[in-house]
């Protein structure tokens, strides 16, 4: 653990090879393995988890195959060090679920999302985690027409509620989007997450994590994003990285497009002690042209501005910034922190 005690996560799908929608993959795919051994190496201490990453092939299991496979994960984990913070149910890949799988219009599907969630619920349980991340990523539509989003947002709550049934020990942050892959998301926001959950059965057992490429495609920022969720006691979890523009969902390294858009994630989060509260996640990809024996370097590049950034937020002098803000000096308070950003 560093010396802050901020505790990093990132997800296998963080190492990867490099194929987009308009070219194929352009490295060599990395064992799972192999991608736990870096893990400890770049000073990382969880691994975020699709409920497929840590048990392949899950519809094909029965509930004992889905519990016996997720121990042994368990034991991996357990062997390089490192620990589970979360397991999310990956619902957007099958077949039938490309018009959704909570808000499709088939009931079937709907059924169909909810068992596998389930699923998801028993692997965290063997994994020692109950925090469940719902990236609600075809819960939308291309066209507003081909779904009642009334309905869908009821649907929403049913899956919700039945979860929190399933498990009174289950924990769901739910990471808002506003695009991608669906053109229009039901649930784009940190409000809309939250406001969510309320409609829940158990709100105590629902809040959200925050991401903030998603927070950049919304329009909004990622601080403010960040502290709204805080305000309530909801952020359980976030999902740093960068994003230029909007555009695609770039996951670029964290602060390498704004350095003072990061500056800001940091400093609420430290000032609201989010050490004792959730681990730092990190969502970031390689840039495509990166060579495949330096295609770690973007998370190491992301831990390591973290932390820094940390220090650079505890070393503004309190006293200064708080005689400036009552002087409403604010181009003086705009100059204080650029320079502390420019290591002036």
């Amino acid at each position: 653990m560093n010396k802050y005690g901020y505790r990093f996560s990132f997800g296998p799908w963080n190492i990867h090879e490099g194929a987009d929608p308009f070219g194929p993959p352009v490295r060599a795919s990395v064992t799972f393995e192999d991608k736990l051994s870096v893990y400890r190496e770049l000073g990382f201490d969880a691994v975020q988890f699709h409920d497929d990453d840590a048990v392949p092939e899950l519809d094909d299991l029965s509930p004992a195959e889905i519990r016996q496979e997720a121990r042994a994960m368990r034991r991996k984990l357990e062997e390089n060090g490192l620990v589970a913070e979360f397991v999310a149910p990956r619902l957007w890949e099958k077949p039938i679920t490309i018009d959704g799988g909570f808000t499709a219009n088939d009931p079937a599907v709907r059924a169909y999302a909810i068992d596998r969630t389930k699923k998801a619920v028993d692997i965290g349980r063997e994994l020692d985690t109950h925090l469940m991340v719902w990236w609600l990523a075809r819960e939308g539509t291309y066209m507003r027409e081909a779904k009642d989003a009334v309905k869908a947002t009821h649907h929403l709550i049913e899956a919700l509620n039945a979860v929190l049934e399933y498990d009174p020990e289950v924990r769901i942050a739910i990471e808002p989007k506003p695009n991608e892959p669906m053109d229009l998301a039901y649930i784009p926001t940190m409000g809309h997450g939250l406001a969510l959950g309320m409609q829940s059965k158990d709100p105590a057992r629902v809040g959200v994590l925050m991401e903030s490429a998603h927070a950049v495609l919304a329009g909004l920022d990622p601080a403010d994003e960040i502290s709204f969720a805080l305000a309530f006691g909801k952020l359980w979890s976030v999902h740093l990285n960068d994003q230029n523009g909007l555009k695609f969902d770039q996951d670029r390294s964290f602060g390498s497009v704004d350095l003072r858009r990061a500056f800001n994630q940091v400093r609420v989060l430290d000032e609201n002690r989010f050490w004792e509260i959730g681990m730092i996640g990190l969502d970031v990809k390689a840039i495509r042209t990166q060579l495949a024996d330096v295609s770690t370097k973007h998370l190491r590049n992301s831990l390591d501005t973290f932390l820094r950034l940390v220090e650079v937020s505890r070393a503004i002098d309190r006293q200064t910034v708080e005689e400036l803000i009552a002087a409403r000096d604010y181009e003086e308070l705009d100059w204080l922190i650029l320079q502390s950003l420019m290591g002036a």
